[in-house]
């Protein structure tokens, strides 16, 4: 049987999903079951030690304590009485925080607006341009917007991301006006019959008062172009970051009134709790995942998915931890 060419990808992309979590399943659901594991009866101090390993996650303190108290109230509710029945109702907890998957908002007509915030270096540009492909391999017509004026090379950036996903690029010279150029990127449009519009913005936040004003600029300019625009605030986060991801989320959904947040860098990095940390506490959706260098490697996010790739060990980690087990009782005889 063959596999459509889309289930083709998103099979691919679990496989990418779970590797790329090694690191955060290693630091997180692995010290999980250490804490669960054994002849444990449940008690303050096991709920201690859960707290514990959350907030070194990543998870954050806020949602780390919600986490485990309503862990409490389960567990009450159920009757359990061994630690280790506690792992299915964590996951199936996880799995509330993590929320339902929320597809980007689109126009039903006419251009979508999707304008892209974020502090430099968290890998704005290329985020853009893998969107940017993506919409374009779905058969939509692209155009990107170089609203980041405030660096040369930020637009030349987004132009090397342009050619990469074959759409055109809206700019105008360093240090002139993003409303302008999100002006001109409506007209381009509007005239060439655009489907999506895809605009970066600047990202310094040393000044936030200006960021704020630059950012409600552009705004009016693209609602008074296309009411109801822009369609989504899409905030990009470096997942490597853990904590001042969270904290990024919390400025600019303050600044930028963020819609969904696109997380970068989930393989390679132990922090992937953050995820939670950020749903738990700004409430803002985690739209799309990024995995890998690759094009293909930016792909939305699917909450079940991710819950199941964090928890989901392989018979090949099983098998390890059976041998360094039984290694150990060796040691003890």
């Amino acid at each position: 049987m063959h596999l459509h060419k889309e289930e083709t990808h998103l099979a691919g992309f679990f496989a990418k999903l779970k590797q790329g979590l090694t690191k955060t399943r290693d630091q997180f659901v692995t010290k999980v079951e250490e804490i669960l594991t054994g002849r444990r009866k449940i008690d303050d101090e096991l709920y201690e030690e859960l707290e514990e390993v959350l907030i070194r996650s990543d998870v954050g303190v806020n949602t780390s304590l919600e986490l485990v108290e309503r862990l409490r109230k389960e567990a009450r509710k159920r009757k359990l009485q061994e630690a280790h029945e506690l792992k299915a109702v964590l996951k199936e907890l996880i799995s509330e925080i993590l929320g339902e998957e929320e597809a980007l908002n689109l126009a039903d007509r006419g251009p979508s607006i999707l304008l892209v915030v974020g502090v430099n270096g968290v890998g704005k540009t290329t985020t853009i341009g893998k969107l940017a492909h993506y919409f374009r391999s779905e058969g939509k017509k692209v155009i990107l917007a170089a609203g980041d004026t405030f660096r040369a090379a930020a637009i030349d950036q987004l132009e090397i991301w342009g050619q990469r996903a074959g759409v055109d690029v809206i700019k105008q010279r360093e240090g002139a006006d993003p409303a302008a150029v999100a002006y001109d990127a409506i007209q381009a449009a509007k005239s060439r019959n655009v489907d999506l519009v895809i605009m970066d913005t600047a990202g310094r936040l040393h000044n936030k008062v200006n960021l704020m004003e630059e950012l409600r600029k552009v705004k009016r300019v693209i609602e008074r172009e296309i009411p109801g625009a822009p369609h989504e605030v899409l905030l990009v986060l470096d997942a490597t970051t853990g904590q001042n991801a969270l904290q990024q989320a919390k400025l600019f959904q303050e600044v930028a009134g963020v819609t969904g947040i696109v997380l970068t860098k989930l393989d390679g990095t132990a922090k992937g709790g953050v995820v939670l940390g950020i749903q738990g506490e700004t409430r803002i959706p985690v739209k799309w995942i990024g995995v890998g260098e690759g094009m293909e490697d930016l792909r939305p996010f699917i909450p079940q998915d991710f819950a199941e790739a964090l928890f989901d060990r392989s018979e090949e980690d099983l098998e390890e931890d059976l041998e360094e087990d039984s290694e150990e009782e060796e040691e003890e005889v």
